[in-house]
């Protein structure tokens, strides 16, 4: 498949992430993962994913500071925020912090799948003519 996308999966629940790569799987997709926010950023940067589905709340480090670290740079892959938390201020934050639909735990596939496609959207939108930025490699994390 010669337009396959990668997502990379962050959570730090393996079962869920489990469940989550099959189903993506089964859609065409290839699927990276990662279990906490550390991973989640090496694998930005290493394997370059088309889009990031992202828990808020994991060991070590959460979904938050992966955000921060990525908001404003033009090669950030779009995010899928997932969380237990029912907070509206927690919503609003991850918005500010440019994902691209917030999810609340447990979800339906289909919602995750409507997301997933409205980042696909958004990117194609976005996207930079031929021949400009669109491709190069990803600086190196500053730690």
């Amino acid at each position: 498949m010669p337009d396959q996308k990668t997502i990379l999966i962050v959570d730090d629940d393996r079962e869920l992430v489990d469940g989550l790569r099959a189903m993506l799987e089964r859609q065409g997709y290839l699927v990276i993962q990662a279990h906490d926010g550390h991973q989640g950023k090496a694998a930005i940067y290493n394997q370059q994913p088309d889009l990031v589905i992202l828990d808020m709340m994991m060991q070590r480090m959460g979904g938050y500071p992966v955000l921060e670290h990525f908001k404003g740079k033009s090669d950030a892959p779009p995010f899928i925020m997932i969380t237990a938390n029912e907070g509206s201020r927690h919503k609003a934050y991850a918005e500010y912090l440019g994902v691209v639909e917030y999810i609340r735990k447990p979800f339906a596939t289909e919602k995750l799948l409507e997301a997933i496609q409205k980042a696909f959207r958004q990117v194609e939108t976005t996207a930079p003519p031929d021949g400009e930025t669109e491709g190069e490699a990803r600086p190196a994390p500053d730690a």
